[in-house]
């Protein structure tokens, strides 16, 4: 593609929904064409500043996720370990849990006997309670039975999930704390938070704590594609994270199962990958056709 027809696909797809960025947010504008590259979903990446290198595809376990359960673990561990071995085969290596799913026995079966360092494990702490779990008001008893769950003696990334207001740097400082003694003892690699607010968000993009950022990011923006504000002002937070050298993987990329056309498939990841608002994306395929679709889809995406 040449700049001058790159350019013109930039201002087709996005400026009629008012998000064309500034010519700097873009790399390459300028560029050969044969100096662009696929987003391969099976490329090895660095996630941020982390040391940590991940398939830029995570293969997500929690879609309609709560206490404990997801449509991962309803369709039964056949399904699952079918599904997930087709995505390792297919060299996505990355895997996105949470206790709040109840996936940590699904993976753990397929990932026993892999080599540790073939596979990223991120997980996240629920911190509020619920009827389903009464936190502990740290971390280290969450992570010592995520590991046991994993059958691993270490994650390689974990979150607080779901952080909802701005507070949330001082109500969960315990938890911080704990997160921070367990990385420096080697218990966790990275550590960070799951955004669902854009007030949450806004602080983690600049928190010296943070080194890992989940953040709900698609072209439509706002609540009806479970977004924390306009594709616009999520992307502007985005890029500000990143340059505080703070990892970004996106979430909701198809607006939890509402971007379900070809098209808006493909506009969306687009828009994260040609905007380099993320260092990778998770998205909770549930077959193996859908794996294959994402990846494709992936590497029709230069940059």
């Amino acid at each position: 593609m040449s700049a001058h027809s790159r350019r013109d696909f930039i201002k087709s797809t996005f400026s009629g929904a008012g998000l064309l960025m500034a010519a700097p947010a873009w790399r390459g504008l300028a560029a050969d064409a044969s100096a662009l590259t696929p987003c391969n979903g099976n490329d090895l990446v660095s996630l941020g500043r982390t040391g940590i290198k991940v398939s830029r595809l995570a293969q997500g376990t929690g879609y309609n996720g709560w206490a404990r359960q997801s449509d991962h673990t309803r369709m039964g561990k056949e399904a699952f370990d079918h599904l997930a071995r087709h995505s390792l085969e297919r060299g996505i290596r990355f895997f996105d849990m949470a206790d709040l799913y109840g996936t940590h026995p699904f993976v753990r079966d397929v990932i026993k006997g892999l080599p540790r360092d073939q596979v990223v494990l991120l997980s996240k702490i629920w911190v509020r309670k619920e009827d389903w779990v009464t936190p502990s008001g740290g971390a280290v008893e969450e992570v010592n039975r995520f590991c046991q769950e994993l059958g691993t003696d270490h994650l390689d990334i974990c979150l607080m999930h779901c952080m909802t207001d701005d507070k949330w740097a001082t109500q969960y400082e315990h938890v911080r704390d704990d997160l921070t003694t367990l990385k420096q003892k080697g218990r966790v690699r990275a550590v960070g938070v799951s955004c669902h607010d854009l007030g949450a968000l806004r602080l983690a993009a600049t928190h010296p704590w943070v080194d890992v950022i989940f953040a709900r990011i698609n072209y439509k923006g706002g609540k009806e594609y479970s977004m924390d504000g306009t594709a616009q002002e999520i992307a502007d937070v985005l890029r500000t994270a990143r340059k505080s050298g703070k990892a970004v993987v996106g979430m909701k990329i198809f607006g939890a199962g509402k971007l379900t056309q070809p098209e808006q498939k493909d506009t969306s990841l687009k828009f994260v990958f040609m905007h380099e608002l993320v260092d990778a994306i998770t998205i909770g395929m549930k077959t193996p056709t859908e794996v294959d679709d994402t990846l494709t889809r992936m590497g029709q995406v230069q940059v």
